[in-house]
């Protein structure tokens, strides 16, 4: 084969994560320079429909922690891209999804491994569970001759987890809070000038070793907020500078509730900053990295972005005020006494003591509704279960007494918001 030929076709490359944001990047970036492209990810119908090979895997299920999970399944493969990983997540998932079945693949391969493992920049000096697997993930990639990429903060025109944070924290009307003082480091890179670096170094392996990547232009955290609340077109307010304190405490806060990219996690980068330092083998590549300023100016902020900015931080607000609505409710159905109830549910055919125990019983499903939304369980399901219980409520009682439509103050009128409420808070739940 000669030189043309190879650039034509460079091989067939699996690549892990690929329905995560950077996954998604590399995969559309390989393929159009080139590559056969195996994209594998837990979750793969938006894959097939923009027509990728496909192989759908849950990295945190056993089977795939097993190379003869894999073996048959990667005929042709000669690349691996591991762009798999985890943020906030217990230590069996991010064990399994940072070491166990990379491993696995690792082993699997029908050709000796050779590719990148997507990596982290400032996770040396830290503790936390993401930081120890990712470490470990790396020594197992490292084993195996896998080169190590470790990236900065990846930006671009979508955006997903800390990306999201960023540009909700710069949407907010009053205020925009920073870490601290607000001066920490960060050096963005563009998720499609990641690809064409990750293209080249498939083409022209550096070797096995830990390698880093990052933009050409260091921006604090101050400024980089500053910078995205102008790409929207919104007007400059006032700095918020959040004691170390009191943001470790959200942090923590995040952890606990699920509310995703808002983790101690997070916190600790923020605190940090997320500075790059390329090493001599990626400052010697001929692909021409943009710096922060010259990538955000490329195009304008759309409706999209602004809309999905100011509603990013909504989602845990609308779950904190339905579970407080459904704890409130069940308390009251626990405790109100029956005297205030039952006249307004007079000649049903439901005797009083009946009436008394479904509105008890309603009480304690109303309770076990608000502790799964503060604990940010199955989100989908959730959201099903709320609306069926709500409309179960609305048709009952309006059976039992279509007056309560009349009351003063809503009555029953109220449950028609609340399930748009629910319906909102399920797609902002949805992230892809």
């Amino acid at each position: 084969m000669d030189k043309s030929q190879a650039a034509a076709d460079p091989g067939r490359v699996l690549i892990l994560g690929a329905d995560g944001f950077i996954g998604r990047h590399l995969a559309f970036g390989l393929r159009a320079a080139g590559w056969q492209v195996l994209a594998s990810a837990r979750r793969t119908d938006a894959l097939e429909w923009m027509g990728f090979e496909t192989l759908r895997a849950d990295l945190a299920a056993d089977e795939p922690q097993h190379p003869a999970f894999w073996q048959g399944k990667l005929a042709g493969v000669t690349h691996v891209v591991n762009a798999a990983g985890v943020l906030n997540a217990g230590e069996t998932v991010s064990h399994a999804v940072h070491v166990a079945a990379p491993e696995a693949i690792y082993a699997a391969l029908p050709v000796p491994a050779r590719g990148l493992l997507i990596s982290a920049v400032g996770i040396d000096g830290s503790e936390t569970g993401f930081a120890r697997h990712r470490r470990a993930g790396e020594a197992v990639a490292a084993t195996h001759g896998i080169t190590i990429l470790r990236t900065g903060l990846v930006l671009s025109e979508t955006s997903y987890g800390g990306s999201s944070l960023a540009r909700a924290l710069a949407a907010l009307p009053f205020f925009t809070p920073v870490v601290g003082r607000g001066d920490q480091q960060f050096n963005p890179v563009h998720a499609a000038d990641l690809t064409r670096v990750v293209d080249h170094l498939l083409r022209h392996p550096p070797g096995p070793g830990v390698h880093s990547i990052g933009g050409p232009e260091t921006l604090s955290q101050a400024e980089m907020l500053r910078s995205l609340r102008a790409w929207m077109g919104l007007r400059q307010v006032p700095l918020l500078r959040l004691p170390l304190w009191l943001a470790h405490g959200l942090g923590r806060m995040g952890d606990a509730l699920r509310w995703g990219p808002i983790s101690a996690t997070a916190v600790a980068q923020l605190q940090s900053g997320v500075l790059a330092h390329p090493d001599s083998a990626i400052a010697a590549l001929t692909v021409k990295l943009r710096g922060f300023s010259q990538f955000m100016a490329a195009r304008p902020a759309g409706t999209q972005d602004l809309w999905h900015a100011r509603l990013y931080l909504m989602r845990p607000v609308l779950r904190i005020v339905l579970a407080f609505l459904w704890l409130a409710s069940g308390v009251i159905g626990l405790t109100l006494p029956s005297a205030a109830f039952l006249p307004l549910l007079p000649d049903t055919m439901l005797g009083d003591g009946m009436l008394i125990a479904l509105a008890r019983l309603g009480g304690v499903l109303d309770l076990g509704i608000g502790a799964a939304l503060l604990r940010g369980w199955q989100p989908r399901t959730l959201a099903g279960l709320q609306v069926g219980v709500v409309l179960t409520y609305t048709l009952a009682f309006s059976w039992l007494n279509a007056g309560l439509w009349l009351l003063p103050l809503g009555g029953l009128l109220k449950n028609i918001p609340v399930m748009m409420l629910i319906a909102i808070s399920a797609i902002l739940e949805q992230e892809r």
